[in-house]
């Protein structure tokens, strides 16, 4: 199978197609959350879709089409997974739904213990939000030799124990160039630059959804906060406006009322006891 052209897919790639694209051209991906955003990514032709788990269901799965989903397997204080067993259930369970590969940032232990039931896993390097207190915040990782080493030293250790993939966040692009040329796990690249497999955003960067602070490595292509802020003043206003049909008595109309015939009604009137 060549996915060199997206529009030229045919049906959904396998980890083996995702492998054998490492040099030949950089991967689309995105993180969606709706079916809508799901189907809208396919019929763009994106390679990859994130997907936590908590979104993922068989409507995310058949609106996703051809594109590779990776599936995020809940953490920490925002899941209630504990053991090993506890994640692979829930590895197994989405890989039923039709999950390609799945996210997770649990001990290199669980990590482990899924690549060895052959368990496609993405691990995740560089800035890790769910560990970013032991890399100083949300800031840019890698940036001095020696935090740079430790990200590659924690590339090569995923790499010795299976793992197909791992986001590669917010390190500098030169460190991220030779940490992706020199690994086999695929990186897929979020601030990371174009030497990184993938190139991995958000939705809700990419629309616009949000106003405020926006990622350094963000690009908006549509500004959906500004529709998004249209529609609920048009939601004000056609409630205002039925506030008012209704104190006028405008609303209901005859149009809106079920009509009953004369006779019928007089009958009923006529049976009418107080």
């Amino acid at each position: 199978m060549s996915l060199t052209t997206n529009t030229a897919r045919t049906r959904r790639p396998t980890v083996a197609d995702m492998r054998a694209l490492k040099g030949k051209r950089q991967i689309s991906m995105l993180y969606v959350t709706t079916p809508e955003e799901a189907a809208a990514a396919d019929a763009a032709g994106v390679d990859m879709l994130s997907i936590e788990g908590r979104f993922f269901t068989a409507d995310m799965r058949a609106a996703a089409g051809t594109c590779f989903v990776q599936v995020g397997l809940p953490y920490g204080p925002y899941g209630q997974l504990i053991t090993a067993e506890d994640y692979l259930r829930e590895a197994f369970k989405f890989m039923a739904l039709g999950g390609d590969c799945f996210y997770c940032a649990a001990s290199l232990a669980v990590q482990k213990r899924l690549c060895e039931e052959a368990v496609p896993v993405v691990g995740h390097v560089g800035l890790i939000p769910s560990q970013a207190t032991w890399t100083g915040g949300f800031k840019a990782v890698g940036k001095t030799a020696a935090s740079a080493l430790a990200v590659w030293e924690h590339v090569q250790r995923l790499e010795a124990i299976g793992v197909f993939a791992a986001e590669l966040e917010v390190v500098p692009d030169r460190v991220a160039a030779e940490i992706s040329r020199r690994t086999s796990v695929l990186m897929l690249g979020m601030g990371a630059g174009a030497g990184a497999d993938a190139q991995y955003l958000f939705t809700e960067d990419v629309l616009g959804h949000t106003r405020g602070h926006k990622p350094r490595h963000a690009k908006t292509y549509r500004n959906f906060a500004a529709e998004f802020e249209r529609l609920q003043r048009e939601r004000v206003a056609a409630f205002q406006e039925f506030v008012a049909d209704v104190q006028t008595g405008a609303y209901p109309a005859p149009e809106h009322v079920v009509p009953i015939a004369d006779a019928e009604f007089e009958q009923f009137l006529g049976r009418l006891t107080d």
